[in-house]
């Protein structure tokens, strides 16, 4: 039998071991191989420091200061041409260096070419924003607070976008449940009903894939339907109804050689 081994700190330690392929890194090249962004990096770092900067599956990444995301941008869509903020977004690294990894996808329709500007936090840190600059970045960095917990100054309107603003926790952190944590599982009970319904109601079924026929509490006895509350023993038989998936009539198109549409019934 193999030998158990205790799995804390599991984010800092290697997913693989040498008895499984580990697949290479993407390579990364010198910013030197290319002219126009060898261009563009000395136009960065004329205004800035930069912390490292190589090309990676044909863009350049380019590693900045967080305080100076702004100024970078802001270089970057009057001077350099990269017009479009298409993607910005935040990578959980707390368990690994206690902070987040924040990104920001440009792109230039003149030059054709894609750069990505990215930067390190500490956690409870926050960003600026850079709403002004592009409009885009108002619900990405709306997205970011909601699901990882950082805010960006100088934001309008920096409250949740995906969750109920008096959610509590961060989805997209690693440390948050796949299926969310009590708060998650008793939220909508406490909101409609009240906490003096938990008992009679019970805490939420978060997992939506989960089919329990001997459960007559919610939706999942299609076909050995009970009144609701029924002490159900398994050996219910099945109820013969015909369901709108079961019994309804399935019109398929079929269409011959000449494109012509024929109209096959299979319960016919």
């Amino acid at each position: 039998m193999r030998a158990y081994k205790p799995k804390d700190d599991v984010q800092k330690k290697a997913y693989y071991t040498d008895r499984f392929y580990v697949s290479p890194q993407v390579p990364k090249f010198s910013v030197e191989d290319d002219e126009v962004f060898a261009h563009d990096l000395e136009a960065i770092k004329a205004k800035v420091e930069v912390l490292d900067a190589y090309i990676q599956v044909g863009q350049m990444v380019v590693f900045i200061k967080p305080e100076d995301n702004y100024k970078v941008l802001e270089l970057l869509r009057d001077r350099c041409e990269y017009t479009q903020l298409s993607e910005m977004s935040a990578i959980d690294w707390l368990a690994k260096s206690g902070g987040f990894e924040i990104f920001y996808q440009m792109l230039s329709m003149n030059k054709r070419k894609r750069l990505r500007i990215k930067m390190f936090i500490n956690k409870g840190e926050a960003v600026n924003s850079v709403e002004k600059l592009f409009r885009s970045a108002d619900w990405s960095e709306r997205e970011m607070f909601d699901m990882f917990g950082i805010e960006a100054n100088g934001h309008p309107f920096m409250k949740r976008i995906l969750m109920p603003y008096d959610w509590q926790g961060h989805p997209l952190l690693k440390t948050y449940p796949l299926q969310g944590d009590e708060f998650a599982a008793w939220y909508e009970v406490d909101k409609i009903y009240g906490k003096e319904a938990r008992d009679i109601i019970g805490p939420e079924l978060r997992d939506t894939a989960k089919v329990d026929r001997y459960d007559s509490e919610r939706f999942a006895r299609l076909g050995h339907e009970v009144p609701k509350g029924t002490k159900i023993t398994g050996n219910e038989p099945k109820n013969e109804q015909n369901y709108q998936e079961e019994g309804g009539v399935f019109m398929i198109k079929k269409f011959d050689k000449k494109d012509s549409v024929v109209i096959d019934d299979p319960q016919r």
